[in-house]
């Protein structure tokens, strides 16, 4: 089962800046939903476990995190694909670009996430929402981090 979303956020930081914070591995664990660790295998690849909560499953996942297609500091994709061992696999990945823009940096991310085993079993619906709700936090917590406190 796939899904696909999309977003973007205005950041009150250059592009640089939004582009470091992307690669830092404190800031991705900290954003990652559910994430317990993540160590860094090399600059592009990680370890990572997560606690998931979907419906009424819930799933540690252990797995690898990638970053890809780099082209500093424009874009690049992060994608993560994870065991879940009996709820089943999750993977997924974001597509993510920055442009200049009104003094800042607009973040756009289009996100496309897969599962199979027991939680596909949970119903298109419940899993939309909980896939879209994932990568809200994320960008979320991110925006949140990276951008300078306002007064």
């Amino acid at each position: 089962m796939a899904m696909t979303m999309n977003g973007e956020h205005q950041l009150a930081v250059p592009r640089e800046t939004v582009w470091e914070k992307l690669n830092d591995t404190e800031i991705l664990k900290a954003c990652i939903p559910g994430c317990e660790q993540l160590d860094k295998l090399s600059d592009t690849e990680f370890h990572a476990v997560a606690t998931t909560k979907i419906g009424p499953v819930k799933a540690k996942f252990k797995g690898k995190v990638t970053l890809s297609d780099l082209d500093p500091p424009n874009s690049y994709k992060i994608s993560g694909q994870g065991d879940g061992g009996v709820a089943g696999f999750a993977k997924g990945g974001a597509a993510v670009t920055l442009a200049s823009k009104d003094g800042g940096t607009l973040l756009s991310y289009t996100v496309e996430a897969q599962i199979g085993g027991k939680l596909a079993q949970l119903g298109q619906r419940l899993i939309n929402g909980a896939a879209k709700k994932m990568a809200d936090d994320f960008f979320r917590k991110f925006v949140t981090m990276v951008n300078p406190p306002t007064s």
